[in-house]
């Protein structure tokens, strides 16, 4: 298992644990038994969560099949995995700053993180045969 492999990991976990500080904030208001309830994202922190909670399962996808498609083309190893824990940390300020109310930082981090994932899936196509 590559560091690639474990920052696609860290990638799900993270989309995981974003929408817990709105689910905490209100968590006398939270009903488990309707977790989607859209009067309980109310604006404020619940929402922010909530955008950073989606937005991670909207960046997932191309960073997989980005990383998939640079290790079945044998790229460099070293420089892949620098790409994909330069992405991971960019999506972790992204979701700080969505939490944290900073849209222009989290503009900023989300194309960051989105470049490292663009550089990633063009790997193969600058890596020697």
């Amino acid at each position: 298992m590559t560091i690639a492999d474990l920052c696609l990991l860290g990638t799900v976990l993270l989309i995981l644990v974003s929408v817990m500080p709105g689910k905490i904030d209100g968590r006398r208001d939270y009903a488990n038994a309707n977790p989607r309830d859209p009067a309980f994202y109310t604006p404020g922190l619940r929402v922010r969560a909530l955008g950073a909670h989606q937005n991670g399962y909207k960046a997932l996808p191309f960073f997989a099949a980005a990383v998939l498609l640079a290790e079945m083309r044998a790229v460099p190893q070293g420089t892949l995995n620098a790409l994909a824990i330069a992405f991971l940390l960019a999506r972790i300020g992204y979701v700080g700053c969505y939490l944290g109310n900073r849209p222009s930082w989290r503009s900023a981090l989300w194309a960051l993180a989105f470049a490292c994932n663009l550089a990633i899936f063009l790997l193969p196509a600058f890596a020697r045969s």
